[in-house]
């Protein structure tokens, strides 16, 4: 069977898909880490239809 070869989500370059990568679907542990930062700095975010003041939104009471 033919390795399957997936580019890399950080830095394109081609990355081993399978269980032999631990670092999948990542390159290297390098892009792996840059990603996590990324999450972990907010740089991503996930789109919502919600807006502030919508009733199903938290307040700051629910965090407390």
């Amino acid at each position: 069977m033919k390795p399957r070869l997936v580019a890399c989500p950080l830095c394109g370059k081609p990355s081993l898909y399978n269980p032999d990568n631990r670092y999948r679907p990542f390159c290297s542990e390098r892009c792996k880490l840059i990603d996590l930062g990324q999450w972990a700095s907010e740089s991503y975010s996930v789109a919502s239809n919600e807006t502030p003041d919508s009733p199903d939104a938290p307040t700051e009471s629910d965090h407390q």
